[in-house]
């Protein structure tokens, strides 16, 4: 789809900036105009990718760095399916909707859209989990032409007959991959299926793993790929740090990489809601103004943390990654790694939470000696050249404390006002006790520095890699994830199978029903065509190279779920030849226990009150034993 470049009307000047952005057929002026007003002086690389000519009217599966801009990347993209003329026209149900997966996110992509297209007379809702749905529900009666929301509180709107998806022109999924993550998959479905298929598409992901491929084959048609962060996923305004430290020492060197940068906002990142509450606490005890974000808080609490943080009250926040994930923080200019991530991708989403806007940040690594191997990995895969080194001590701290006191505004740029007082405390105490108590009011409220074990200064060797394999033959074994198969467990016996050694053997690839495994050529005659490794384990030789795209992994293509009137209780589980069943320990007789002590076995029978066999029971009733008479005294025994 090709639109046509908008002329500026002439109620809009054209500052030079405006001029620059009219330049580009797809920006409208109120959009262009928005722009300039905003400070924009050109626009990143996202945004320039889905504005080309090959994306016009096309379903589009981005990705980009956090903090790229992809807000306003989306907002240009859908402005050609919205807009008639210079204006968003009036509409009875919604024409966009974008779909968020955290309430924070889902709110700031509503303030930006709502400046993007404010001159345009743009008329946004929001439909936010932990929100007012009796709010939500008068604002959508509104008719607004941009619904932005979380999955969850959209399906409910949908469900309850308050939000009509049938005019829709435009669905814009924001951090696609974390929606899948946090389980939002069937509302996605839900919503998607409620649109119009002739509807557009854009799914924008800092990431696309499989998953995100599979749901973009599913709801969108002849999607256009675009990856824009390119080959250096490094952000140039980020500084990567990695800090080694002792095992012990990993909170004190944070404490001290806090106070060496005294940054205006600072976020913590660790694993668990655990993690995060045991550092808060160890930093209220030393003083440091801090706020947790973990998914217990409720809508309120996470309300009242960033408030804090935006206002001063707060300088650290310490979060979990789905809890930070849509937030932004202003002034955050340090990122601090406490536990490792997982993968490089979530390294660079919690990076890119500073870095923005053309400010400087930094993002640090806290890395213990046994996970040294772990974040060299990071960094490779990251491909992110980062600074290493011990972490702040103590006495660097107090260096840097005593630098910023004596750059202290009141003793550069001091003003008579005071001139009395100040001569009056001269007076009264002396210049070197008036010094004494600014230096002490300057290092009051501010937490002690940490002395750090000193570890040796050296530098991390470079992570190895492994050799080209070289010339090598491919083999399909008959087993896979539903086997429950690993490289681990495959590689002892391939070794065995074929009397070789590991070096031996390049790639193990594990499919959902096979594997494949690469070994080399001079030693793949020891496998012949096929071979039994062991039974139900063959091994078969390849001609060529597999297919490695074709079986994706049990996570990347579910099962389907049976119908509830076809599910069966399982059956009990049978004996096997392999596993046969453990024989029941035989009962001891008479005779066993008289051969064990010696003595002649007892005849039950033969003694007064002793056991009798049991008489036949009679058809209709119950036999009644010998303790079915009445005992002397008068009560029946028991039948």
């Amino acid at each position: 789809m090709s639109v046509a470049r908008i002329a500026v009307p002439s109620r809009v000047s054209a500052p030079p900036i405006l001029a620059k952005f009219m330049t580009n057929d797809m920006i409208a002026a109120p959009l262009a105009a928005a722009l300039a007003a905003k400070g924009y002086a050109s626009l990143t690389s996202v945004q320039d990718a889905v504005l080309e000519s090959k994306a016009q009217g096309r379903d589009m599966l981005v990705s980009a760095q956090t903090g790229s801009g992809k807000t306003v990347a989306f907002g240009l993209a859908i402005a050609p399916q919205l807009l008639d003329g210079d204006m968003l026209p009036d509409a009875v149900a919604p024409l966009a909707l974008a779909i968020a997966p955290t309430r924070e996110l889902a709110l700031q992509v509503a303030a930006e859209l709502g400046w993007l297209y404010a001159q345009a007379g743009g008329r946004i809702a929001t439909c936010v989990g932990g929100m007012d749905y009796r709010g939500e529900r008068r604002a959508l009666e509104r008719n607004p032409q941009i619904v932005v929301g979380t999955p969850g509180r959209l399906r409910d709107h949908i469900e309850r007959g308050s939000l009509d998806l049938s005019a829709l022109r435009v669905a814009v999924l924001d951090e696609a991959d974390e929606m899948l993550d946090l389980g939002f998959r069937e509302d996605l479905e839900f919503i998607l299926q409620s649109a119009p298929e002739d509807r557009r598409t854009l799914m924008f992901s800092a990431t696309v793993p499989p998953a995100i491929e599979q749901l973009a084959r599913t709801f969108q048609k002849d999607a256009l790929r675009v990856a824009a962060q390119g080959e250096s996923r490094q952000h140039g305004d980020i500084e990567y740090r990695a800090f080694t430290v002792a095992a012990r020492d990993r909170e004190p060197a944070i404490f001290n990489l806090l106070r060496l940068h005294e940054a205006q906002t600072a976020i913590i990142f660790c694993k668990t809601r655990a993690n995060v509450n045991h550092l808060l606490a160890r930093m209220g005890n030393r003083g440091f103004k801090a706020v947790a974000l973990s998914g217990e808080l409720s809508q309120q609490e996470r309300t009242h943390a960033l408030q804090a943080l935006r206002d001063g009250r707060a300088k650290v926040c310490v979060a979990t990654d789905v809890a930070a994930r849509g937030i932004d923080l202003p002034g955050l200019e340090l990122v601090i790694h406490a536990d490792l991530p997982t993968n490089s991708d979530t390294m660079l989403h919690r990076s890119g939470r500073t870095g923005r806007a053309g400010a400087k940040g930094v993002s640090a690594l806290i890395v213990t000696p046994a996970d040294l191997r772990k974040a060299q990995m990071l960094l490779k895969r990251a491909r992110v050249d980062a600074e290493w080194g011990p972490a702040p001590s103590a006495d660097e701290v107090r260096a840097q404390d005593d630098t910023r006191m004596l750059d202290h505004p009141a003793l550069k740029n001091g003003t008579d006002d005071d001139a009395g007082m100040a001569q009056m405390l001269l007076d009264r105490f002396g210049a070197q006790r008036v010094a004494q108590a600014f230096i002490a009011l300057w290092r009051e409220g501010r937490p002690a520095p940490e002395e750090l074990t000193v570890l040796q200064d050296r530098a991390p060797a470079a992570a190895r890699e492994r050799p080209p394999f070289g010339e090598a033959v491919w083999f399909q074994l008959s087993v896979g994830h539903t086997g429950r198969a690993e490289a681990r467990w495959l590689l002892p016996k391939i070794c065995d199978g074929g009397g070789i050694n590991r070096d031996a053997i390049g790639a193990i690839r594990v499919r959902q029903d096979e594997t494949f495994v690469q070994i080399a050529v001079e030693q793949a005659g020891r496998f012949g065509k096929a071979m039994e490794l062991e039974p139900g384990l063959t091994m078969r030789r390849l001609e060529g190279e597999p297919d490695l795209d074709r079986a994706p992994r049990p996570a990347e293509r579910p099962a389907p779920r049976k119908p509830e009137a076809e599910w069966k209780r399982p059956a009990p589980r049978e004996a096997s030849d392999e596993a046969p069943a453990k024989p029941k320990k035989p009962r001891w007789t008479p005779e066993d226990r008289s051969a064990r002590t010696g003595k002649p076995p007892r005849d039950n029978a033969a003694k007064p009150g002793g056991f009798r066999a049991k008489a036949a029971r009679p058809e209709g009733g119950k036999e009644r034993g010998k303790f079915a008479a009445p005992r002397k005294g008068g009560k029946p025994g028991k039948g």
